[in-house]
């Protein structure tokens, strides 16, 4: 079976990571070899204060590639809890735009399905997290990059089981074993 990655992007706090979990266990339990692959920002930002430069946002949208390149080793789906698209639109906000290394790193049609998280669950505090009011302008950011780039995507909206269906749903894949 050929490599299938799937994209979870959006704003801050928006439940990328907790979906990327559950789809990743989802898809497993229909017997693919599938896999949650981390958000990098927190790895990096674990041993070091959290001060922004490009040249972070660079090393981080490389360690993401990296990871996804890793995970791919041992598996067919890839849920990637972010993708280099979240560090150009942070390049974008902090510095007005990103670098031409971070450019060489960002390819979104990577992707064989970009699932996009609505802001429409409460925030919940977290030292990365910079920008609590201004989610749905965030989400705006994100909506129009895609359009920019003409990638396809699918809007997820709701609570935790709303989401997950909907993002199964948007895979072909709502054929879930029932427990």
């Amino acid at each position: 079976m050929s490599l299938i990655r799937i994209a979870i992007i959006g704003p801050e706090s928006c439940g990328k990571s907790t979906l990327s979990l559950q789809l990743a266990a989802a898809l497993c339990s229909q017997g693919l070899r599938a896999v949650a692959v981390a958000e990098y920002a927190r790895a990096y930002y674990a041993g070091r204060d959290y001060q922004v430069s490009m040249a972070d946002i660079e090393a981080i949208a490389a360690g993401q590639l990296q990871a996804e390149q890793h995970a791919a080793a041992e598996h067919d789906w890839l849920v990637c809890d972010t993708t280099v698209l979240t560090c150009k639109i942070w390049a974008d906000v902090a510095f007005g735009q990103p670098s031409p290394a971070l450019l060489q790193l960002y390819r979104p049609q990577d992707y064989a399905f970009t699932l996009l998280t609505a802001a429409d669950i409460p925030w919940q505090p977290d030292p990365l997290r910079s920008h609590p009011a201004q989610r749905d302008w965030l989400l705006g950011l994100y909506q129009a990059e895609l359009a920019r780039q003409g990638v396809a995507y699918t809007l997820l909206q709701g609570g935790q089981a709303a989401r997950l269906a909907q993002a199964l749903q948007a895979l072909g894949r709502a054929d879930l074993p029932k427990k």
